[in-house]
């Protein structure tokens, strides 16, 4: 079983939404504020009298554990519906897991995803 741990720009969490809901049993969402390789976003100061960048970007990271066969359709998924061809589209990480145990059914291993 892989953790695959998608950060991408908030705007584009609908559309990776819909890309992974019928191949993952579930994923978990946490909005958050990121620096990376991205353009940051210009803010218009009070009446449109001057502008300042902005510190962080608004980011979501999309977590969700499948299958070691699933991995690549997950990746695929996430990777062309994120995608904008621009620097800052997001970074995916795919780390090992040992074990899942769901808690409302006891069961454990693939069978809890």
């Amino acid at each position: 079983m892989k953790q695959i741990s998608a950060t991408i720009l908030s705007g584009k969490l609908s559309a990776v939404a819909d890309a992974i809901n019928d191949i993952v049993g579930g994923f978990t969402v946490l909005e958050g504020r990121g620096r990376g390789s991205g353009k940051r976003q210009t803010i218009r100061l009070g009446r449109g009298t001057g502008s300042t960048v902005a510190e962080y970007n608004q980011t979501v990271t999309v977590f969700t554990i499948v299958a070691d066969s699933d991995v690549s359709k997950v990746t695929d998924a996430i990777s062309g519906a994120a995608h904008t061809g621009k620097a800052g589209d997001g970074i995916i990480v795919i780390t090992d897991v040992g074990n899942v145990t769901n808690i409302s059914t006891k069961k454990s291993g693939e069978d809890a995803l």
